[in-house]
């Protein structure tokens, strides 16, 4: 659905002003009175009256053409390109010029709701999902989430494919929100969003800084941990109030870099001190519990999403609602039924020897919770893990997840997990080497479905299985192309049963 395609509308010479003014305009083509009613990058996304947006590393001057062809009446690029007879917008930034221009042509929507943006190496896809259940317990209408797992903004109901979706998109879900109605939103903020300027002009009534560890480290994404950092950080720029977890590394940086930008700032985590104070953790049946303290009450509270780790994520969250001003009931009821689908998910076979645990974990700290964690509420299965590393990205992984899991693992199955453009493998031999460095036993099986075919139905049983990286995704990266396939939820499904309907595994030879 395009939003508002009758209400937002502007003269081409209203950009082009706008591109002056931020010092992004190079040069433009004659265009007289030509009217913009949409603004896009993508050619699956085209209406009359188009803007159209030259972006991307794999971008080819056959999508302009296809573009002009489909309702685009101008283009915005950081090139000129040939044989199209739409104006031309020549910019020196084209990421910034798309922010900017969607800022505009929206009409800034985010002001219009409650905002909550949420950054962190790992665990905001939980945190937003229990910020949106304790905001569905207390809010008369649903709270709209833009996560790693999905969309929904009061007109879309999408699976995701981006953490924080590009600018255009972003502000078009802002509107979508504010037109059906809704009053809130929650979004995770990637590094790469804040790095490019896809949240440019977003003041997020509470911002979060969760977490910080040594990830998309990689010539196309952060060149070291200091720019990733930085980038996190940026997130209190445009904020009103700044949640800081005072329990993780860098944790003094991060507070005190939201104090210099000058939002109110609350703290979370175990120090008494905190704003946000945590305590009293204990495991109960399937619950965990724990006590809460903060300048207005002091309530216990439970979650039953598996993990311990999973304490910090509701923390954030408490922390997020107590700066909203909701109420503890609201709080303890959200939390009590909070779920994130493809994160820490358990499924078990009929005889209960085989449990297998789907989760998103594909970094060192996620790995490393996830690891920690089955330790203490699977202290007597043995762990079987399938998990592998993307193509072209995140080199790091593949030698800290290879580690972890080798260490901790009775056996690791290396496999797919969206090698893009790299081979496959060239990315198991490197996890295969780390593996071995740690004296891990490990096999390679590229296809993802027989992989956790094999780790369920082979090899035994008393084990619990973690099958990370994807979650519910339904697409593989392959090449350029992303590929439907079934998620690792599905493959569990199917083959728990198969293992139920067998007598015994067999034993991987």
């Amino acid at each position: 659905m395009h939003p508002g395609a009758s209400r937002y509308c502007h003269n081409l010479s209203a950009f082009l002003s706008l591109f002056e003014a931020e010092g992004l305009l190079c040069a433009q083509d004659p265009s007289d009175q030509v009217i913009i009613r949409h603004l896009s990058f993508d050619t699956r996304d085209l209406m009359d009256k188009t803007l159209f947006f030259c972006k991307g590393a794999h971008f080819k001057p056959e999508y302009l053409r296809m573009a002009a062809e489909n309702g685009a009446v101008a283009y915005v690029s950081e090139v000129r390109y040939e044989d199209v007879s739409i104006p031309a917008v020549l910019v020196s930034d084209i990421r910034r010029a798309m922010s900017v221009a969607a800022l505009f042509h929206y009409e800034q929507p985010a002001e219009k709701l409650k905002t909550v943006g949420i950054t962190g190496t790992k665990g905001k896809s939980t945190t937003a999902y229990y910020v949106k259940a304790i905001l569905d317990a207390a809010l008369s209408s649903e709270c709209a989430i833009l996560s790693s797992i999905d969309n929904f903004d009061g007109v879309i109901r999408e699976e995701a494919h981006l953490t924080t979706p590009e600018a255009i998109p972003l502000q078009q879900h802002f509107v979508n929100a504010y037109e059906s109605g809704l009053t809130h939103l929650v979004m995770e903020v990637s590094s790469q969003a804040l790095k490019y300027g896809r949240v440019d002009g977003v003041c997020f009534d509470v911002a979060c800084f969760h977490n910080i560890g040594t990830d998309h480290i990689s010539p196309v994404e952060h060149p070291d941990f200091e720019d990733y950092f930085a980038s996190k950080l940026k997130i209190f720029n445009a904020c009103r109030v700044g949640c800081v977890n005072t329990d993780v590394a860098y944790a003094d940086r991060a507070l005190q870099y939201a104090k210099t930008a000058g939002c109110r700032v609350l703290t979370y985590g175990s120090h008494p001190e905190d704003d946000i104070y945590c305590s009293s953790v204990k495991k109960d049946g399937e619950a965990i519990r724990f006590t809460v303290t903060t300048a207005s009450f002091a309530e216990e509270f439970a979650i039953t999403m598996p993990g311990l780790f999973n304490v910090q994520n509701a923390l954030c969250a408490i922390a997020v609602c107590t700066a909203l001003g909701i109420p503890p009931q609201a709080i303890r009821e959200g939390l009590a039924i909070a779920r994130a689908a493809g994160r820490m998910e358990v499924f078990t076979s009929r005889d209960s020897r085989v449990i297998a645990l789907v989760d998103y974990a594909h970094n060192r700290m996620s790995f490393g919770a996830l690891y920690d964690s089955v330790a203490k509420e699977y202290p007597d299965k043995t762990v079987i893990t399938v998990f592998g590393c993307p193509g072209g990205k995140a080199y790091l992984r593949r030698k800290d997840l290879g580690e972890l899991s080798g260490r901790h693992s009775s056996l690791v199955i290396v496999t797919e997990e969206d090698s893009g453009e790299e081979p496959f493998s060239q990315i198991a031999a490197d996890i295969a080497a780390s593996i071995e460095a740690e004296g891990g036993r490990y096999f390679i099986c590229e296809d993802r479905g027989e992989a956790i075919r094999r780790a369920i139905c082979e090899n035994g049983s008393d084990k619990i299985i973690l099958i990370t990286g994807k979650g519910r995704e339904t697409r593989q990266k392959r090449g350029t192309l992303y590929m439907d396939t079934p998620s690792d939820v599905d493959y569990v499904e199917r083959y728990l049963a198969e293992y139920d309907d067998s007598t015994v595994g067999v034993v991987l030879g």
